[in-house]
């Protein structure tokens, strides 16, 4: 029986690829959801290095890395769409707006309807010309960042160039994971892959995107629902 897109968020949890699941860039991968709405989902990639580290990152984006403890990480593979888009994936920093609420910034907004329809944003368009919030709703509290969207657990999501620009200072945020690139998913798509058992669900904990080792990324995501691969793999339990 298919899911009703009505009735669930999965916002804040991993996608855990079945063992089945045979795809060259979502097998075994463990995606972090960011916004989950009744008209579709986006979605990082959270396991899947590419041969970028952040040091090369910021050299072909001409800025110096004062981070040094970054220098090395790899940047990840975040999905199919927008492969030359940068995401950053990091702690909360200033005071920026829950998503979904009716105080979401209007540019941030849009940056979200946009991203769920692959859709590239035109940074030549003003923030202060978005469509303005009804006059009784609440202005604002500003955040750290032109488009940042706060998520859970006291994580937050950028793609405006001023979170490098903090990290080549050598301030910003002490924990980040960047992606090129993102996943997405329209109206009633994910929950038709969920049913057909092409993932695996679990609310997601910080610790595993910032400090596990890439390659337990998965085995450890799995285990936060007490399974193991091998234990849903095709003819697993069988002579």
């Amino acid at each position: 029986m298919p899911l009703d897109p009505a009735a669930i968020n999965l916002t804040h949890h991993f996608l855990i690829a079945m063992p089945g699941l045979n795809d060259e860039l979502f097998g075994r991968s463990v995606v972090y959801l960011c916004e989950h709405t009744p008209k579709g989902a986006l979605g990082l990639i959270i396991n899947k290095p590419s041969d970028i580290t952040v040091a090369d990152l910021f050299e072909k984006v001409d800025l110096p890395l004062r981070r040094p403890e970054l220098a090395a990480l790899p940047v990840f593979h975040g999905g199919p769409l927008q492969p030359e888009r940068g995401f950053v994936l990091h702690e909360a920093m200033g005071d920026a707006q829950p998503v979904g609420t009716d105080e979401t910034p209007p540019a941030v907004a849009r940056a979200i309807r946009e991203a769920l329809s692959g859709l590239e944003l035109d940074e030549s368009t003003d923030p202060a010309e978005a469509e303005a919030p009804e006059a009784e709703t609440p202005a604002p509290r500003p955040s750290a960042y032109a488009s940042t969207l706060r998520l859970a657990d006291g994580l937050e999501m950028t793609t405006s160039r001023d979170v490098l620009e903090a990290l080549s200072s050598g301030a910003g945020p002490r924990k980040v994971l960047l992606t090129l690139g993102y996943a997405s998913w329209g109206e009633g798509q994910l929950e038709s892959e969920i049913t057909e058992n092409s993932w695996l669900t679990v609310e997601a904990q910080p610790a595993l995107i910032f400090d596990t080792p890439v390659e337990q990324r998965y085995e450890k995501a799995m285990g936060l629902l007490g399974l193991q691969p091998w234990m849903l793999a095709p003819g697993s339990g069988h002579a």
